[in-house]
This record gives C-alpha cells, structure tokens and sequence, in this order.
C-alpha cells in the first residue's frame, strides 16, 4: 500500500508545486474576453460556473478509460502505477493543460484548425484524420462498453434487459439526443452529478482496500514486493511475454497520457468565463482522473491473491468490465457492486456522447457547416448509423486501434504544444520532451504490434529508443537555435 499512497501524494504535489510553473509558461490572461463572450451562439459558446466546469471536463475525459485501462495494467504490477503518476504529472496533464490553452486563445477552435494555424496545411490534414478516427473508435468503444456491462448484470438474466442489441440501440439513441441539442440541455446539466458520482465510488473502492490493507500483495516497501515468493507473476515481460515497453504504455493511456482528452478542450474552452480557470479545469481533471487509474490498477491487483494468473483468467473469460464486476462485488457486497457496475455503465456513456459531439465540431471547423437544426441532423444520423455496424465488430480490435490512435493523437498534441511554446519564446522543455518519449512509444508500439509491422520486439523497441535520443538532440539543436527564454 506503501507505493499507492506515494503515487497519490505525488499527483497532487504535481497539481500544487508543478502545474503554476507549467501555467507560467502558456501566457494566460485573465483580463483577456473569452471565445464564450465572444461567440456566443446559444448551442456550444455558453457561459458555464469553473466548479460545473471541472466536473464535466473530468467526465468527459475519464469515461471507461481510467478504469479498464489500469486493469489491463495490471498484468504487469505495480510498475502500472509508476506510468500512471509519471505519465499524468510531466505528460497527461501538460497535454490536457495546453489542450485547453490552445483552444482557448483561438476562439475554441478544434485540434485540426489549431494544428493549421501553428503548422501548416498538411498536418491540419493529418491532425483531422486522427482525430476523426479517434473520436469515432472512442464512441463506438462507449457504446459497446457500457451496453456489456448492463447486459451482464446478474438482475438483468432471463429478461429483455440481457440483450446486448437493446442496450446498445438504448445508448444509441442518447448519444444522438446528446450530439444535437444544445450543450446546455444534458451535459451541463447532468455532468456534474454524475462527475460527483464516479468521485464517490472511486473512494468507496478506494476505502474497501485501505481496509484491506493487510492482505494486499502491495502491503510495504515496493521493492520488497519484487523479492516476495510470488513476484514472477508481475515481472515484466509478464508471463505471456509482453514486454512493458511500449504495451503497458499504450495499454494506460488514460491516467496517465490520452490524445482523447485533446478532442474534449473545445467544449469547454468555448464555456469558461475567464482564461484563469484553464489550470483547475484541465490540469486538475486530468489529477483527479489519475488518482481514479491508480484506484483501479491497485484494485486489479489486490483482487487476486493468486497474481496475473487469477487476474489474466478472468480477462479471458469476460474482458475488464467482469473483473470490474468481480472487484465491485468483492470490496462492496453485492447491493454496493451493482451500484459501482452502473456507474461504471455510466461514465463511458458520458464520455462517448462528447466524442460524438466533439466529432460534429471537428466536420463543422473544418468545412465552415453553419450550426443549423438540419446541418446537426445531417452530420448526426449517418456518424451513428456507422456506429451502430460498427458494434457488430470483434471489440478486442476495436480496443487496439483506440489505443494506438490515442498515443498518436496525443503525441501530435504534444508537438503542438512545443511550437506554441517556442512562439512564444518560454520553457518549451515541459512539454517536447513528453513529445519526444510518446513518439518513441508509438513508433515502437507500430513496429511490433499486428495491427502494425508486426516486427519482432527485438527489433521494434530499439527502434523506438533511437528515435527518442535522435529527437533529443535535434531539440537541443532547435532550442539553441531559437535560444527561447523563461517567461
């Protein structure tokens, strides 16, 4: 339990000590009028309270990703919660942080007309592709997700409810409600509960282990757990030979670093009422969605006293969502278990409508679509139609191009951000070097994976190595080209 507490008490040192140097460096004004003032249109530019602000933001970015992501960690220990805090503090959160900066200073915009702006047309294009793919996996993954868990339920066999169509068609039909109406008849309005929802059952598993605290296998010092007898379970490579890099670093994404996030900022960069609350809403959201991912590894961990075996069994047998269902029961009864799988249900259902959403926004930037009733109805119905088919699909391979989408977009996001910086001539270190190490992982995730080249992992992780020292020293030679100056 020892490496737990360290991991907490380092994000939220990361949010008091490091998050003011990296809002130093971004240029924030709180005297500047926000694109909410200036473009208030009744359907997306509307004024919303900093508090509402970061419970939304928080639900949009943490879905199921923070929870079936870090049980997949799992399979590799407790170095899954080292990447959780490492990535979040110097990565995750700096790229939600500048994610929303961005935004922000260019009147809300979406990713691909920011990526335009400070690069050119060729990456607004490639800046476009990715995200579109990305925010359309993420929907399809929350659509298929959710409606699992539901179908599952133990009250739920032997009626209508057991149908995995009807939750699906279920979900379907709110996130089409959810993609055309104005931000301020759901999201608005129903987020931040449900925000407050997934806090509190994150602390209640939180507290369920605290207690059991003696009979967890992480009990004490870190590296007295890799002397224990039955250590070999959680070394890495794990025991079917996946080796922690680049898997575990794409397997948690977020948590610790999510592209997806990025595709969020606009909705709330078009809400907030002053450029002063950018640091809490989106720095402080992707903590709080942090400390949920560490909850969650800990817990895949804890649950199996039998380590990876009894872990990777039940994976098998049903995915995330029945070790999530084995976990709830096994911490909080069976009444706290069916309260914690609907929640569960919950979040990604939350987090897939704003990607949908955040898809509709993305086509309109792009092609300049006025924001009429039939234009919404136009781009809305054939995105879920798609959707729909796209449910029919095995979802392990929907899964892995999720995440390999989301490391790419993430680390486009990062070089993004590193040439906003060096515009505007401050520390740019806090942000390309997270770029530099992403590029490494998703290179060297694309050179091993099959939905990739498929190399062999002898050949693909040195690969990824190379390209991290190769961009280091070309940003050394960048940065004393341009010579940029802390401001």
């Amino acid at each position: 339990m020892t490496i737990f507490f360290i991991c907490i008490t380092i994000l939220i040192l990361g949010y008091k000590f490091y998050s003011p140097f990296v809002e130093k460096q971004a240029g924030i004004d709180p005297t500047i009028v926000t694109p909410q003032s200036r473009f208030s249109d009744g359907v997306d530019y509307l004024p919303i309270h900093p508090v509402r602000a970061f419970l939304i933001q928080f639900l949009n970015i943490a879905g199921v990703g923070p929870i079936f992501g870090p049980i997949l960690g799992a399979l590799y220990g407790p170095i899954a919660l080292v990447w959780i805090v490492i990535g979040n503090v110097l990565g995750g959160a700096v790229h939600d942080y500048f994610s929303g900066v961005m935004s922000i200073k260019e009147g809300g915009k979406s990713l691909p007309e920011i990526a335009g702006h400070y690069y050119n047309l060729v990456f607004k294009g490639f800046m476009l592709i990715f995200t579109a793919m990305l925010l359309f996996f993420v929907g399809v993954v929350f659509i298929m997700s959710p409606a699992g868990l539901l179908s599952n339920l133990d009250s739920f066999q032997g009626t209508f409810l057991a149908n995995n169509t009807f939750w699906v068609l279920v979900i379907l039909g709110y996130y089409f409600l959810a993609t055309l109406l104005p931000v301020d008849k759901i999201i608005t309005k129903f987020y931040p509960v449900f925000g407050l929802l997934m806090i509190v059952m994150t602390t209640m598993i939180a507290v369920a282990l605290l207690i059991d605290a003696p009979h967890l296998p992480v009990t004490g010092d870190f590296m007295a757990y890799f002397e224990a007898d039955h250590a070999h379970d959680f070394l890495t490579p794990n025991p079917d030979g996946f080796p922690t890099w680049p898997l575990l670093f794409v397997t948690i994404t977020c948590g610790a670093i999510s592209g997806f996030h990025s595709t969020q900022a606009p909705i709330i960069a078009r809400c907030l009422t002053n450029e002063k609350y950018v640091r809490p809403v989106y720095y402080g959201a992707m903590l709080c969605e942090g400390i949920v991912a560490c909850v969650w590894a800990l817990a895949g961990i804890a649950a199996f006293p039998d380590g990876y075996a009894g872990l990777k069994e039940l994976l098998d047998q049903g995915g995330p969502g029945l070790v999530v269902n084995h976990i709830a029961n096994s911490y909080l009864g069976a009444f706290g278990g069916i309260m914690a799988i609907v929640a569960v249900a919950v979040f990604p259902i939350t987090s897939g409508d704003t990607a949908f959403r955040s898809l509709r926004l993305t086509v309109v930037d792009a092609f300049n679509i006025p924001q009429s009733v039939r234009n919404r109805l136009l781009l809305a119905i054939p995105i879920l139609t798609i959707a729909y088919f796209m449910t029919k699909l095995d979802f392990s391979l929907i899964w892995r191009y999720f995440a390999f989408s989301n490391m790419l977009l993430s680390t486009s996001v990062l070089w993004l951000g590193t040439k906003y910086l060096f515009d505007r001539g401050t520390f740019h270190w806090i942000v390309s070097i997270p770029a530099v190490i992403t590029t490494g992982v998703t290179i060297s995730y694309i050179m091993t994976a099959a939905i990739g080249l498929n190399l062999s992992q002898n050949l693909g992780k040195p690969i990824g190595a190379v390209v991290i020292v190769i961009g280091m020293i070309l940003l050394v030679f960048t940065h004393n080209k341009h010579k940029p100056v802390m401001g």
